[in-house]
């Protein structure tokens, strides 16, 4: 599949016919699990760059709206990365609600995580190497989490002077609730998707209006494995233990509150939408469209977020 779609429609025909690359990896699990994490990894690292170079260059080299976009554009190019091999999930919640909705299994649920947990530690490495110097000329050799110099928010998120564990955890909650809103109408092929090839642009813009609209209280991590692998690499990288007793403890808010949210906003649409689509056989006065066929058809042309996870 990822053949296909990078050397075209003759030279993939071609290369189906003939045998395997050598290098090509039978194990189906290893593949998804090195395309969750490159695909991760692309996503951390040019989301992070954008942070890194408005806080370093002191708002000379972009704001909070080049921000939200680089971290839209990031997603998309992620999905390209990944998508028709692990659904480049990219983030902890959609894959703990893809298990819990069956879109998933179970099983598969730690190597997931595991790759994200890779791709984001590895993204915030390579950003703190490539900024080095302008993170160290900008708070003087001193890395700080908190205060006018402070560099710990370029790799993770925390929370605004005002806000409170308890607004945090639901504006977490409310934020990947509605991502995963938002992920679930885009891959429902009974309502209006995207035309194919388009969902990668549809979840970056998706995530471009999260930011958006719902970034200022805490950064919209609205991703576990997006926060805490960054995280543990700047609790070691220099910032020590202090990442994690900041904002009275905040770090556990960007893991357990997106969890419950992606749950709540995918239930929420299978409840009030998916649910209730007319059925696959409908009468003759009201004939389906032609995104209403056989569930097994239907389950062939799922958008890339969900494509591979029964078959895997």
């Amino acid at each position: 599949m990822v053949q296909s779609i990078e050397l075209g429609p003759v030279q993939s025909k071609t290369l189906a016919a003939g045998p395997r690359p050598r290098a090509w990896i039978q194990s189906r699990c290893l593949r998804v699990g090195l395309a969750e994490t490159l695909s991760t990894y692309a996503m951390m690292v040019f989301g992070l760059c954008s942070v890194a170079q408005v806080v370093t260059g002191g708002g000379e080299f972009g704001n909070y709206f080049s921000i939200n976009l680089s971290f839209g554009l990031a997603v998309a190019m992620g999905v390209h990365i990944g998508g028709n091999v692990s659904g480049a999930h990219m983030n902890a919640a959609v894959s703990f609600s893809s298990c819990v909705f069956g879109s998933l299994r179970w099983r598969l649920l730690p190597l997931y995580i595991t790759a994200q947990f890779l791709g984001s530690f590895l993204a915030a490495g390579t950003v703190y190497a490539v900024y080095y110097e302008a993170i160290q000329s900008y708070c003087g050799g001193n890395l700080t989490v908190t205060g006018p110099r402070a560099t710990a928010g370029i790799f993770s998120t925390y929370p605004a002077p005002y806000l409170s564990l308890t607004g945090g955890f639901i504006d977490q909650v409310f934020g990947t609730a509605m991502l995963l809103l938002g992920l679930s109408s885009l891959s429902d092929r009974r309502n209006q998707p995207p035309p194919a090839g388009g969902e990668p642009v549809a979840v970056g813009l998706l995530v471009l209006l999260i930011g958006m609209s719902l970034g200022s209280n805490s950064g919209y991590a609205i991703n576990p494995t997006r926060d805490i692998g960054p995280r543990v690499f700047t609790a070691i990288a220099g910032w020590g233990p202090e990442v994690f007793r900041a904002g009275n403890g905040w770090w556990w808010v960007p893991i357990v509150a997106p969890t419950v949210g992606s749950v709540l906003g995918t239930g929420l649409y299978k409840a009030l939408v998916e649910l209730h689509h007319p059925p696959p056989c409908a009468a003759p006065s009201d004939p389906p469209t032609d995104r209403e066929g056989p569930r097994g058809q239907l389950e062939e042309e799922r958008a890339p977020l969900e494509k591979h996870h029964n078959s895997v």
